[in-house]
């Protein structure tokens, strides 16, 4: 039976750029995941020329040099620039919000305006503590249920007041017309598509689809010297402090024979009555020119075993239930654990890589 210095579990984003740096290094690798595909998450399928983005919206953005020098190894990268647009009511406005945005609700027309406007509409109210009244202090009552009120309900299955703030701190809110989703300097979409990237990254690795490292775990250990783990650490430890908790998503895929569907990448839903919080469709990823086109309707869902999971419930009982998990897996020397599952994070994908490649650095030496 072949030995390798790593298993690597699971094929996305920070298995294969762990096996990478790990080849790169001339240590052997074999990843091994038990989906019938490669690249996780990041997975692109391509169908009759259109990179379907089969586990939602992946735009690739990045404020580091090194990160953007190192993934361009491995892809050429398009200028894709994320400008969504939001439907409340069947009205269609800028995301996120800026001075356009302003216009369209308040008729503003200059930043001395917003300013004057926002002075007006926001609440008072001291020291927010919740996502609710941390919008309300910022943007008022109209601007919050256009944008924010039913897509984070839909999106986290609870109340907006019964959320942390700190979710959703990465919008940006804008006075002038910048309606760039992303404030980094790189930003764009691998024109081959991101399976491509990362079969790239994995070149010299075994491979092996199809395989869950849960169910036969000693086989698979006694293969390498060392484990680099992706999947759910809760899974890993047979949920022995409980299951932590996330928030999963269901696709809805079809295929339309017309040129253009909605004009834009990216449309999310933002009233509660309507199901689905946001339609992706694909070709405008890769500014396609089809004379048909693909979407993808998004549907947030509490998770349960069987479904994927996407987000975590980073309240405190779960971070509780996490730090047990970490600390306990912390005193196995056999294991390098990594990615959003195995630390129970949101990540983007510059951070994933970012991680990945300081990881590699801590852990391994030759």
């Amino acid at each position: 039976m072949k030995k390798y210095d790593f298993l690597i579990v699971g094929s996305g984003l920070f298995g294969s750029v762990f096996a990478q740096q790990a080849i790169e290094n001339g240590y052997t690798c074999l990843i091994i995941d038990k989906r019938p595909h490669n690249a996780g998450n990041v997975y692109t399928e391509n169908v009759n020329g259109i990179d379907v983005h089969k586990y939602g919206a992946h735009i690739f953005r990045t404020s580091s040099n090194e990160i953007w020098e190192y993934v361009n190894r491995f892809a050429k990268f398009n200028h894709y620039t994320n400008r969504v647009k939001v439907n409340f009511k069947n009205k269609i406005y800028s995301f996120p919000i800026n001075l356009l945005t302003f216009n369209q609700v308040f008729g503003c027309k200059t930043p001395e305006e917003v300013n004057d406007k926002l002075d007006k509409v926001r609440l008072d109210i001291q020291s927010p503590q919740n996502l609710e009244d941390h919008l309300l202090s910022l943007i008022g009552e109209d601007l919050y249920k256009i944008f924010f009120y039913g897509y984070t309900k839909k999106q986290w299955g609870r109340e907006p007041k019964d959320l942390p703030k700190s979710i959703i701190s990465r919008i940006p809110i804008r006075t002038n017309f910048d309606d760039n989703y992303f404030n980094d300097c790189y930003q764009g979409i691998p024109v081959n598509g991101y399976t491509d990237m990362i079969e790239k990254m994995q070149l010299g690795a075994d491979l092996i689809l199809n395989e869950d490292y849960l169910q036969n775990k000693d086989k698979w250990e006694s293969m390498c010297d060392r484990v680099v783990y992706t999947g759910p650490i809760d899974e890993l430890c047979n949920f022995q402090f409980g299951e932590l908790e996330y928030r999963s998503l269901r696709f809805d895929e079809s295929i339309i024979q017309k040129s253009d569907y909605q004009g834009c990448a990216v449309m999310n839903f933002t009233e509660e009555d309507v199901e689905h919080t946001r339609i992706i469709e694909h070709k405008h990823f890769n500014f396609g020119t089809q004379d048909f086109t693909i979407i993808s309707k998004e549907y947030p869902q509490q998770w349960k075993i069987g479904r994927e999971r996407y987000y975590p419930v980073n309240d405190a009982e779960n971070n509780l239930k996490y730090k047990k998990y970490k600390d306990l897996m912390d005193s196995n020397p056999k294991y390098i654990l990594g990615g959003r599952l195995a630390e129970y994070k949101y990540y983007d994908m510059h951070q994933v890589i970012g991680s990945a490649l300081a990881k590699f650095k801590k852990h391994v030496t030759k």
